[in-house]
């Protein structure tokens, strides 16, 4: 049931729009859309640097025990 939620049609689209369009206007909608691309962009950069980071450690930890 929930797969048949997450796809959304081209009309729903369009539905979507018009109704953000109607609600906040023209000139508030492209300021919300530029801080809806900020956040999924600062969400994607938050994403990777965990990964570094532990890569990082984990390259440390492996030099250390190859030391001991």
């Amino acid at each position: 049931m929930t797969s048949q939620l997450l796809f959304i049609g081209t009309t729903e689209l369009l539905l979507i729009g018009g109704l953000a369009l109607l609600l906040f206007g023209g000139k508030k909608l492209p300021e919300m859309m530029k801080g809806l691309g900020q956040g999924v962009q600062s969400f994607k950069q938050g994403m990777k640097e965990p990964i570094e980071e532990e890569t990082e450690e984990t390259a440390e930890t492996s030099e250390q025990a190859g030391k001991e």
